[in-house]
């Protein structure tokens, strides 16, 4: 008879631990870049990794504002400033599957068509952009692509899709301290609940912080007037989901990280 010898324990490969689990989790789910090829989603385990990974939303925010930036240097090359700045926009939203461009049709759609609540949380269910979702994702993209060619020079355009793209994400964060999800929706507002709170905020702005700091050194003024900015309109828009919404869906988040975007370049724009 031969005895029954259980297999030695074998570690696990460093990117299934819990923090970069959470980490890649967090960079599969905002955007398309590949991750190590061990790692796919497990659904049993996103709801856990993505509550954990909510304090990176910011820094691959940045990261993603990075690599647009890198792609803009090259097309500046050999494209008209304006062109370069649009094709790089492009570029991003590649990277990231139009994540939070989706978002925001949906939002105006459901926002701009829906009388009730009911009605409002149908429409943003639904696939299909109408007249509102595809005039304010038009003018949301134009607005900020207008920022970026108002800039005076390549470099300080680097520096604000970096910036813009950190702060694009953090306000993600604050929304969801703000604001409780709406039960029974599917989404990131369902998986995370009420367990994004102000310490993923405070972790979330800790890891940011080079590049607000970064944000300030190039422009401090800017950086003043996007917290003043982003302060109202955090006021007005937690007041304004509790009363149509009662709750916060993953759209109204998307639809918050592109207006922080939106509104931090065009602070760096005003002087320019």
């Amino acid at each position: 008879m031969i005895d029954d010898v259980s297999a030695p324990h074998q570690p696990a490969a460093w990117h299934d631990q819990p923090w970069p689990r959470a980490l890649f989790t967090a960079i599969q789910f905002l955007t398309r870049l590949p991750v190590p090829g061990g790692l796919t989603r497990d659904l049993t385990t996103f709801p856990a990794d993505i509550r954990r990974g909510l304090i990176f939303f910011p820094l691959i925010g940045a990261l993603v504002g990075g690599l647009t930036a890198s792609a803009l240097v090259l097309l500046e090359i050999v494209l008209p400033w304006p062109v370069a700045v649009i094709a790089a926009l492009a570029v991003e939203a590649r990277l990231t599957g139009a994540f939070h461009e989706d978002a925001v049709a949906d939002f105006c759609d459901a926002l701009g068509g829906g009388w009730t609540r009911e009605q409002v949380l149908e429409i943003m269910k639904d696939s299909r952009v109408g007249s509102y979702g595809a005039l304010g994702l038009g003018l949301g993209v134009a607005l900020r692509a207008s920022g970026l060619v108002a800039l005076s020079s390549l470099s300080q355009a680097v520096v604000v899709l970096v910036v813009a793209g950190g702060i694009g994400r953090l306000v993600i964060l604050f929304v969801m301290a703000l604001v409780p999800p709406i039960a029974g929706r599917d989404g990131l507002s369902k998986d995370v609940g009420q367990q994004a709170g102000w310490g993923k905020v405070l972790a979330g702005l800790a890891l940011v912080s080079p590049v607000l700091i970064l944000g300030a050194s190039v422009d401090h003024a800017a950086m003043i007037g996007t917290t003043v900015v982003l302060a109202v309109f955090l006021a007005w828009y937690r007041a304004m989901l509790l009363r149509r919404l009662g709750g916060v869906t993953g759209d109204c988040l998307g639809f918050s990280a592109y207006a922080g975007i939106v509104v931090t370049t065009l602070a760096f724009a005003r002087n320019t």
